[in-house]
């Protein structure tokens, strides 16, 4: 494709440049060649993370673990009451920030056998719901910053968990074009996106009987991939036994891929799920059929520039159905 095009992503309502004179050569290399020093959560280490919050067992005494971060970015104690401040509002950092250390080894996230993926769901599922006992709290969302590129600080395999007294901009953002989208249609905007990707088949990369993997048509980076289930369901914690095994498969199969075309890049995971919702009919009141939890993981191959900075629209190099076509063709094994 030799001219620059404008994509239009119908849940964010951002756009997207592509354009073939930036393609260029990917800034960022093979996270495998990162030195991270010394791994405080290897097993043997756990006193560098004594204080377990969840433990799933394995073959060196356990298999993942849950901590609290040691330098979170919010944390329980506060008042989560905004006041004014001047012409402004303020309140108090309230929230959690908790780390999922997913393997007691070395091996990353789609090294492990499909069960041990399993126990890292698991782990943030029931995190989720223990967090969600507080009533300050009203979003969550899992990261995974694999690679120095990503904001991965350390070379062990790591997911966060952060739980908020706020919606954020992102997912509100999202909240409000999944309602309107079902107020006027009277179904859900994550079936039409499943349906036109299934029908279409060109940004198609993997699915199973639960998920459904492929290259966003308005991708914001080369090989973006969106994960997302083929359930209607708004809260990951509804996540059944049989869709942990396939989002587990699903997880492993692209992150395998991914890492065969372009050789263990640095990426972002970050994991959208519905906020709590009070007994009081209020804004959301139609969430439970218009909005449904989602995985988007964005690889990390170039600095963000001025342009995107300036215009908040992302500009791509690779089309998401070449993408998705190299993708397609990226055997791994079981």
């Amino acid at each position: 494709m030799d001219k620059s095009e404008l994509r239009r992503d119908p849940l964010t309502d951002v756009w997207t440049i592509f354009t073939g004179a930036h393609a260029l050569r990917p800034a960022f290399g093979s996270i495998r060649g990162e030195n991270g020093g010394t791994d405080p959560f290897i097993a043997g280490r756990e006193r560098f993370a004594p204080n377990a919050l969840h433990t799933a067992p394995g073959g060196q005494g356990w298999q993942v673990r849950v901590v609290p971060n040691r330098t979170p970015i919010l944390r329980v104690e506060g008042d989560a009451t905004p006041r004014p401040d001047g012409f402004y509002d303020r309140m108090d950092g309230v929230g959690a920030h908790e780390v999922i250390i997913e393997d007691g080894g070395t091996r990353a996230l789609e090294e492990l056998p499909l069960a041990d993926v399993e126990k890292v769901i698991d782990a943030w599922k029931w995190r989720m719901l223990d967090l969600m006992r507080d009533p300050r709290m009203r979003s969550l969302f899992v990261v995974k910053n694999a690679g120095r590129a990503a904001g991965g600080l350390v070379n062990h395999s790591l997911s966060q968990l952060v739980a908020m007294a706020i919606i954020p901009p992102v997912l509100r953002q999202k909240l409000r074009v999944a309602r309107t989208f079902y107020a006027a249609k009277k179904h859900s905007i994550f079936e039409d996106l499943v349906a036109e990707e299934i029908r279409a088949a060109t940004r198609l990369v993997y699915e199973n009987n639960g998920f459904t993997v492929f290259c966003p048509y308005a991708a914001r980076a080369p090989f973006e991939l969106a994960v997302i289930p083929k359930r209607q369901c708004p809260d990951f914690h509804g996540l059944s036994d049989q869709e942990r095994t396939q989002l587990a498969d699903a997880l492993r199969t692209v992150l395998r891929k991914l890492n065969r075309a372009l050789d263990h890049p640095p990426y972002n995971l970050m994991l959208f799920t519905a906020p709590t919702r009070t007994p009081r009919h209020d804004e959301w009141n139609t969430i439970e059929h218009d909005f449904r939890w989602h995985i988007e993981i964005l690889p990390r191959l170039q600095h963000l520039g001025g342009i995107e900075l300036a215009s908040g629209c992302w500009v791509n190099g690779v089309w998401p159905e070449v993408a998705a076509d190299y993708l397609r063709q990226m055997e791994v094994a079981e």
